[in-house]
């Protein structure tokens, strides 16, 4: 029963759970839809043996290829000694791959192997089937406003264009 009606002593109803206090305010609405989100494209990752925090280093090192791995721990957030174990699993599992860094022997610079581009068009593949699941209530313009005002929020709050805040727990 969604809806507690009152008893015979004359108690108030209890409120449904869509009219619950702060049901409908904007910063918990974002947190609700963005946990769900998360969950799901969690659950979707899983059919390629991922996790989203491998997805976001695959997607990251496509974009920079070359870059450093300290340079990626700073683009993410990372303490080093976390994103060398996410960086030896990637690897371990043929999807990156450390060189040598010409000019800094004590670094290295990542690239994607073939098996890691594979594996990024698969996880773009899942991506967009997750976007749409999600978004299957918006309109195209509805889904490029509220991509807008979601941008405008971002900024404001100053968050890493591209970069999941759930990076920061990986210390």
């Amino acid at each position: 029963m969604s809806k507690l009606h009152p008893s015979s002593t004359g108690s108030a109803s209890v409120a449904t759970p869509q009219r619950r206090r702060g049901a409908e305010s904007p910063a918990f609405l974002l947190a609700q839809v963005g946990s769900h989100a998360a969950a799901s494209f969690a659950e979707r990752l899983r059919v390629l043996s991922l996790v989203p925090a491998d997805a976001g280093i695959l997607r990251i090192v496509q974009a920079t290829e070359g870059i450093s791995q300290q340079a990626l721990g700073v683009e993410l957030g990372v303490a080093p000694s976390r994103l060398v174990a996410l960086i030896d699993d990637l690897e371990r599992r043929d999807l990156v791959e450390r060189r040598d860094q010409p000019s800094d022997r004590r670094s290295y610079a990542l690239y994607l192997t073939s098996n890691g581009r594979d594996v990024l068009t698969r996880i773009a593949q899942v991506a967009r089937e997750h976007q749409q699941a999600l978004c299957a209530a918006l309109s195209d313009g509805e889904r490029v406003q509220l991509a807008q005002l979601l941008k405008r929020i971002a900024d404001e709050q100053g968050l890493r264009p591209g970069v999941h805040p759930g990076f920061s727990q990986l210390r």
